[in-house]
């Protein structure tokens, strides 16, 4: 079974090829969605020095070193008791095997353990594998996404209480 672990330096690398190959497969390879977060090359460094957030790799049991995916939280703007998951993404070999759910559940816990009170999610109707993940896991479909969100190429948003 694939370990959940904080992200490090050595796993950069393959983070923002994993994010990159996900978001052209969606033909989401856009501005204004994570393809072009300036941050994706340098996930450990920037998840290390951002306040009240972190970033979890998924990697194999077999080996420490092969990432499989992963996903974060981190603030919003404006709002204290709201944090984002922040780049969700798994190779296809790790897909369909609970991770997602697994990497969900590890960000919630985490988040809950900064204070946050709710969750806020950014996505687009391009990837229904993960419009039926965060409804499955009882995320609320907003009309609108939150002020200031800087993934205005994005069509999709939720949010939950935890």
């Amino acid at each position: 079974m694939p370990k959940i672990r904080e992200i490090q330096p050595k796993d950069d690398a393959q983070m923002k090829k994993i994010l990159k190959f996900c978001l052209e497969e969606a033909d989401l390879a856009l501005p204004g969605t994570a393809y072009f977060d300036p941050q994706i090359g340098e996930l450990a460094e920037y998840y290390a020095h951002t306040t009240r957030a972190k970033y979890f790799v998924a990697v194999a049991d077999t080996d420490d070193d092969q990432v499989l995916g992963g996903c974060g939280i981190g603030p919003v703007a404006d709002f204290e008791d709201i944090c984002e998951l922040q780049k969700l993404y798994l190779t296809p070999a790790a897909r369909g095997q609970g991770l997602s759910k697994r990497l969900l559940a590890k960000s919630i816990a985490a988040a809950k353990a900064f204070g946050y009170e709710r969750m806020y999610v950014v996505t687009d109707t391009k990837l229904p594998i993960a419009n039926k993940l965060y409804q499955a896991q009882g995320f609320t479909r907003l009309p609108h996404a939150l002020a200031d969100d800087p993934h205005d190429g994005c069509d999709t948003w939720y949010i939950k209480d935890i």
